[in-house]
């Protein structure tokens, strides 16, 4: 028996999480230089980091002999969400929390219910532990919460929402929510994950912060990766009661949140400008996104992140013919969606290439 063959059945099943195509590799692979390369796969914000962030990563330099202290951005995202910081966790990313969560809930012989075509680390997540995934139909792409609410078990310890939905850009409007929170039984967690949250127009945003007194077995994971440009820094947090927050902080990895992207957050979290400007900026290249769509006679899937998923004949081409002109968007086969690809919203620049590109790939 090989060594191999020692691991545990349930890590040798996983299938390993493929991220969006990197500008280095296709730039190695095809020959295009770096800077004639538009990505728009893995939904970063086309715009960077904030000023702020940038300055206050200038000042963090200084200090990475030390290591990291998070009361600064605990007590900034407490501020932010009028919680008090022992209610919430950081993470290495949104995902980090994510896995949080399901390595003190879940475990061999318990399960989670997740919507098909929901993110993918939801799944990566569960089975790590070795419980039981229970996969629910997805309903117009989204998720189904009435199948959902009847697929859990009595040993279902977590569900998983993601609001909106990534990759398929769907949103569940929040009375369906909140009814589902309501008739999920008390024992259950219910992980809701608001990574595309800032996305949202604020007129039909709601505070989601404030069910958490009503619903102690609700967490709320988001994150500084999208609107707030620090993806490669790695940092997210997750809101939840004390209690859950304790439990989660006992198996969080020391120090699991470094100096700069600490440094950054802060900073960030005050950039209301920045983050403003960066909403607009997708509203609008959305329009720009869809009406392209539109005139090419392709189909989508209404969004509300800061991508579109949209159908075409012959995804897995269509996407090699865009590669092939320096063009990067994620192709979503993994997910059950072989003839959908997701584009990220980019700068009108970075939108009109895209078109064009596309326009040549059909």
């Amino acid at each position: 028996m090989s060594l191999i063959d020692q691991a545990l059945p349930y890590v040798r099943a996983i299938s390993p999480y493929l991220p969006g195509k990197p500008i280095t590799e296709l730039a190695r692979e095809m020959g295009i230089p770096v800077d004639k390369i538009v990505k728009l796969a893995s939904n970063e914000n086309p715009l960077g980091m904030s000023p702020k962030a940038k300055a206050a990563l200038a000042k963090a330099v200084d200090s990475l002999e030390r290591y990291p202290d998070d009361f600064d951005l605990k007590k900034a995202l407490a501020n932010h969400t009028g919680l008090g910081t022992e209610r919430i966790v950081l993470g290495n990313g949104s995902n980090d929390v994510l896995d949080l969560v399901a390595r003190v809930f879940l475990a061999p012989g318990r399960s989670a219910v997740f919507a098909q075509h929901a993110f993918a680390v939801y799944p990566l997540a569960t089975l790590s532990t070795g419980a039981e995934l229970i996969v629910v139909p997805a309903k117009d792409f989204g998720h189904d919460l009435d199948a959902m609410r009847a697929a859990i078990r009595p040993d279902t310890r977590i569900v998983w929402v993601a609001n909106p939905n990534n990759p398929t850009g769907t949103f569940l409007p929040y009375p369906q929510l909140k009814a589902f929170l309501q008739a999920v039984p008390d024992d259950v967690i219910v992980v809701l994950d608001e990574a595309y949250n800032e996305y949202l127009p604020p007129a039909e945003r709601v505070d989601t912060v404030a069910w958490l007194a009503e619903f102690p077995n609700l967490v709320i994971t988001r994150s500084f990766s999208k609107i707030y440009g620090l993806a490669g820094l790695r940092i997210g947090y997750a809101l939840a009661s004390a209690e859950i927050a304790d439990l989660m902080n006992r198996v969080r990895q020391p120090f699991n949140c470094n100096n700069l992207a600490l440094a950054a957050a802060v900073a960030a979290l005050d950039d209301h400008e920045f983050v403003a400007q960066s909403y607009v900026l997708n509203r609008n290249g959305m329009e720009m996104i869809i009406a392209g769509l539109k005139r090419l006679g392709l189909s989508h899937i209404p969004a509300h992140g800061n991508f579109v998923t949209f159908k075409v004949m012959d995804a897995a081409g269509v996407n090699q013919r865009l590669l092939k002109q320096g063009v990067i968007v994620r192709p979503i086969g993994g997910y059950g969606m072989p003839d959908w690809l997701r584009v990220t919203i980019g700068t009108e620049a970075e939108n009109l290439r895209f078109l064009e590109a596309l326009e040549k790939a059909l």
